[in-house]
């Protein structure tokens, strides 16, 4: 029975049992119709009958011949009005006759072990009686009624057949899903065809497409990622080899101190890369987010805190600006590394002050915003500068152009978004902003 685990036989069994019950109703239906009106007819023959034989006043010959013909399913008894039988036909082996006091009309009598159905007709001088058992009549009656059945019990296959040839065509178009979806590769993403679907499953389908591209776009930002980390790190590893070559050629003293000096900040560079390359990958969508109850207001001042030692060396006044309370739901790892993010990159690209601020937008939202008196970015390249590995028009400014990525993804996994701006320092404005409340 594995064929009732498929839609199609699901759907044929319970078609076929619906129609099975409706042929079953529909073939009682007639069966007792068609005995009714076999009962009525064979009601009308005996009145008929005992009309004529009634209105002749006697049974010529033949006609007692043909009533007494064994084959005859009728027994015809005439008695006068005084009791005395006049003419009587017995085919049906009768071995007593019909009541001389004879009800007039229609009549059931049981007579000889038998149930017998009986009209009688009077005139002034006679009493016709004309019977049929009723055992003849019930059988030719049940003939013509399963007669009548019979195409339905025909027809009945054959519909069965249709119907399963029907579902099988109108489930086509799911089939080919199926075999769509069973065809492609492992890393087949294309969307599933969708054509001449039940409206009850397109939403699905198109759902399921839905996930596809989604899926689809992920795979070719995280190749895209790969191969692009790959060209990356290739760049800091072979400066780190030249280097370490140069190290070993290098002479005792300023030389090699000086090659020593190249040596660590490679390093400091190739770590800060593959840290930065580590957050993006903790802020991609579908990474685990360890959201949890935080104040936004500690968490600025806390990163400005770090970042100062930083300033100071680059000579560029850091300040702070947040109230004393600034509860949220998010990941604190990922907005500090989205704020140590934008405060670098202002530090990075020249600013010479820059504000950090934590507040509540206009419509009581949470709002981090950092703002800068550096040359900020043209409004044309806002958009552009969040793509990985993207650098600023700074030529002479040390970076991997992960920094706007981090920040853009780490806002996304916190549900909210990054504007870039002007800031009134003259710079750049970048905002991290919530929802509203």
């Amino acid at each position: 029975m594995k064929w009732l685990s498929t839609l199609r036989g699901r759907l044929f069994a319970l078609l076929a049992v619906l129609g099975a019950v409706t042929a079953l109703a529909v073939a009682g239906a007639t069966y007792f119709s068609v005995r009714a009106e076999a009962d009525a007819l064979f009601d009308y023959q005996l009145r008929q009958t005992a009309l004529s034989l009634r209105d002749q006043g006697r049974v010529a010959p033949d006609e007692a011949a043909a009533l007494n013909d064994p084959s005859f399913d009728y027994v015809v008894q005439i008695w006068s009005l005084q009791g005395l039988e006049l003419y009587s036909s017995r085919p049906q082996g009768l071995t007593e006759p019909l009541p001389a006091k004879a009800v007039l009309g229609y009549s059931d009598l049981r007579l000889g072990g038998q149930a017998w159905r009986v009209f009688s007709a009077a005139t002034p001088l006679r009493v016709v009686q004309v019977a049929q058992p009723l055992a003849v009549r019930q059988k030719l009656a049940a003939v013509a009624a399963l007669r009548s059945v019979v195409p339905v019990a025909v027809a009945l296959p054959l519909v069965a057949a249709a119907l399963w040839w029907l579902i099988g065509v109108s489930l086509a178009p799911l089939a080919r899903v199926v075999q769509a979806a069973q065809s492609g590769h492992a890393n087949a993403l294309a969307p599933l065809p969708s054509a001449g679907l039940p409206g009850e499953i397109a939403p699905l389908v198109e759902a399921f497409n839905g996930l596809l591209g989604r899926l689809a776009t992920a795979f070719d930002a995280q190749r895209s990622f790969v191969a692009d980390a790959a060209h990356e790190l290739r760049t800091p590893l072979t400066a780190l080899k030249l280097q370490l070559g140069l190290l070993r050629d290098a002479a005792p003293g300023p030389q090699q101190d000086e090659a020593i000096a190249r040596l660590r900040s490679g390093i400091d560079r190739a770590v800060r890369l593959v840290e930065q390359l580590l957050a993006l990958a903790r802020a991609e969508p579908g990474a685990a987010a360890a959201a949890q109850a935080l104040d936004l207001a500690a968490l600025a001042q806390q990163t400005v805190a770090d970042l100062r030692p930083l300033a100071e060396r680059a000579g560029v006044a850091l300040h702070v600006t947040a109230p004393d309370v600034l509860p949220l739901e998010g990941d604190p790892q990922a907005l500090r590394s989205a704020l140590r993010n934008l405060v670098e990159n202002a530090l990075k690209y020249g600013a010479r002050t820059v504000e950090v601020s934590a507040l509540r937008g206009p419509r009581g939202a949470p709002l981090l915003r950092v703002d800068d008196d550096g040359p900020g970015i043209p409004p044309e390249q806002r958009e552009r500068v969040f793509d990985r590995f993207q650098r600023g028009e700074h030529a002479g400014v040390e970076g991997s152009g992960l920094g706007l990525a981090i920040v853009r993804a780490a806002a996304r996994q916190q549900g909210a978004r990054v504007v870039l701006g002007t800031a009134p320092l003259g710079g750049l404005r970048a905002e991290i902003a919530w929802p509203d409340a």
